[in-house]
């Protein structure tokens, strides 16, 4: 109880300490005040305000229309005034006519109706025939242009198979026909498998002159004669090509079964010689 009272002690010294320190307000009331009555006060106020001024305006605007209405009084009855003077006026001039056009004979228009009918027919031919005549005129001009491009075209044409003709293709049989490669006039499509490999390696050896040997696949697509023309193509051209042919005849000089080479000791041609090392250029065979 001892330690107890001297912590309440302690305690109630700062709590003191804390009190004395803060700001008060001896002129404020004890309650706080309510804004709400404040506020509702002043919106009652604003309100009657409000409809003070609206009947003001309310005023003012009766005011301004009843001037404006005066004015429009005034202005139908100058307007009324005038318009009975011009009835009057009228009145005076209709008594006039009608004794003028009681004698009065009317003439017929139907020559005129007539004659305007046939003007109108006349013009609908002229019309047509100007129209004719433009259509005429613009189907000529576009025959011409045609015909011109017809020349252009049939020039164009014949200076691109003097080119063609004046090129030097790696085969006598060669061509080009319509931007498509042909040879021996069928396109690369309806080439036969060995027209398509004589080609490739007639084009290929074209391009690259100092290649010595070309890949070649799926030889098997040649007979022996035609196998035979193309080895001595390629001895003509002194290139070499090594090439793959399903066949187990002679021509082939290594056999592969079952991914092995055949024989490999009585096949292999023997090495007679080191072959001369080349020199090695990038992008080139």
């Amino acid at each position: 109880m001892y330690d107890k009272r001297t912590f309440t002690g302690q305690l109630a010294a700062q709590k003191k300490h804390f009190a004395e320190e803060l700001i008060s307000y001896p002129d404020a009331p004890e309650e706080p005040v309510s804004a709400s009555d404040l506020i509702r006060q002043q919106q009652e106020i604003l309100a009657r305000n409000g409809e003070n001024q609206r009947k003001r305006n309310q005023f003012a605007q009766l005011t301004d229309l009843l001037e404006r209405q005066k004015k429009v009084v005034a202005d139908l009855e100058f307007q009324l005034s005038t318009e009975k003077q011009r009835l009057a006026s009228m009145q005076a001039d209709v008594k006039i006519a009608q004794t003028s056009a009681a004698d009065l004979q009317d003439e017929s228009t139907a020559e005129l109706e007539a004659s305007i009918r046939d003007i109108e027919e006349i013009n609908q031919k002229v019309r047509a025939n100007l129209e004719k005549s433009r259509a005429e005129d613009e189907a000529a001009r576009y025959a011409s242009d045609y015909d011109k491009l017809t020349e252009a075209i049939t020039r164009k044409r014949a200076d691109r198979m003097a080119l063609l003709n004046g090129a030097d293709l790696p085969l006598p049989e060669l061509s080009v026909e319509d931007g498509a490669l042909t040879y021996k006039g069928k396109h690369w499509r309806d080439m036969s498998g060995s027209d398509q490999l004589r080609v490739a390696a007639a084009i290929v050896r074209r391009l690259n002159p100092d290649c010595g040997f070309v890949l070649l696949d799926k030889l098997e697509q040649m007979d022996m004669t035609t196998l035979q023309e193309f080895s001595a193509w390629l001895e003509a051209e002194h290139l070499q090509a090594i090439a793959t042919r399903v066949s187990t005849g002679s021509e082939c000089q290594i056999i592969i079964e079952d991914g092995m080479v055949k024989d490999a000791e009585t096949t292999l041609p023997p090495v007679t010689e080191k072959p001369q090392q080349k020199s090695w250029t990038k992008g080139a065979f």
